[in-house]
């Protein structure tokens, strides 16, 4: 099992930012979620200066053994034919990175597809697709630990090109699936208010996969809750990310942890993303602090997962596209937040009077 050692931000830093805020040529609290936001900021970076430097998006690709029950209403070619889209720059996720000066990297890590002679993609394929989790473990122990693995080298190839701040998207037909029973276990929420329409199911559609997602869960805790109840809250937690969990969604976990132990931003996207921020904050919840949320989407539950975490997102646009979509429209604010605080003049400079 992986390790980190991830360090809360130093709390003492924070009365000369609020400081800096509370003294730039404004009134007192008027640029509103600007402000806090850059508290975060500055406290994640340990500065009064913060600064955005190369940001990177991952967008990981992966397929599910659960899709085979017809839990989605695409099927899993659209994952590997998405995949090459991407390649091309014709998705809407290569639009938001061309917009806002993102490094793209589209990351193969279980695509039931042979995309090694794909340029563009970078290929760190687990299996071709997770197993499903209705009868099994969606991976093995070595699988999961392998794709622990992919998460944590992609942060360290970005930082070490100067990334100092990661977002993270995902392709991979019925993840919303896994997601929705990581929500139910992880925020003890009935299963049924986290299941929702996906990539567009329609009522009988949505009622088949709750029916098959309820089996899957009474099989997990049938057979492995009492052995659960007698272990630590990390190995608990472990164990049912790799149960239910897809190749792309645990690379993003590990791809999270790793990039919070560096003291980088973590721009979090929608339901997915959500899920695998809810997850890894289970593992070390000092995580939450490096992570900011991109926007509330339109599947069912993404509302409640944000509140379970207290996280308040930037935006509310109703989009449910995935592949980090919603999180890179919310970029713009955060650069705002870090320009708020390196542009501004304050009173004193700017030879104001305070009028607070």
């Amino acid at each position: 099992m992986h390790t980190f050692n991830i360090q809360a931000p130093d709390e003492a830093l924070r009365p000369l930012i609020q400081d800096k805020i509370d003294n730039l040529n404004k009134p007192k609290g008027s640029l509103g979620r600007l402000e806090t936001l850059a508290m975060q900021i500055c406290l994640a970076q340990h500065t009064l200066t913060p600064s955005i430097s190369h940001p990177c998006h991952f967008l990981l690709g992966g397929d599910h053994g659960i899709e085979r029950e017809g839990v989605s209403v695409s099927p899993r070619e659209v994952t590997w034919q998405q995949m090459i889209n991407f390649t091309k720059g014709g998705g809407g996720v290569n639009m938001f990175c061309r917009q806002h000066g993102f490094h793209l990297r589209i990351v193969d890590v279980g695509v039931d597809h042979d995309l090694s002679q794909v340029s563009g993609i970078l290929h760190h394929k687990i299996a071709p697709g997770t197993r499903n989790f209705l009868h099994e473990p969606a991976m093995t122990e070595d699988e999961y630990n392998r794709t622990f693995t992919v998460g944590i080298d992609l942060v360290d190839a970005a930082h070490s090109e100067g990334s100092n701040l990661l977002c993270l998207g995902e392709m991979g037909i019925a993840n919303t699936s896994p997601s929705s029973i990581w929500m139910s276990l992880f925020c003890d929420i009935p299963l049924d208010e986290c299941i929702g329409a996906g990539a567009g199911l329609n009522a009988s559609g949505i009622s088949h996969k709750r029916y098959i997602l309820h089996q899957a869960l009474d099989h997990f805790l049938s057979t492995v809750n009492c052995q659960l109840s007698t272990v630590n809250c990390q190995l608990s937690t472990a164990y049912t990310i790799r149960y239910f969990g897809g190749f792309e969604m645990v690379a993003a976990v590990s791809a999270m942890l790793r990039a919070a132990e560096l003291g980088m931003l973590i721009l979090v996207d929608g339901f997915i993303m959500t899920a695998c921020a809810l997850a890894a904050c289970r593992l070390y919840p000092e995580a939450q602090a490096y992570m900011i949320f991109g926007h509330c989407g339109d599947e069912s539950g993404h509302r409640r997962m944000l509140d379970a975490l207290g996280a308040e997102p930037l935006l509310n646009l109703g989009m449910r596209l995935g592949e980090g979509t919603g999180a890179l429209c919310a970029f713009p604010i955060i650069d705002s937040a870090v320009r708020m605080m390196n542009e501004m003049n304050n009173f004193d400079n700017a030879q104001i009077t305070k009028y607070f």
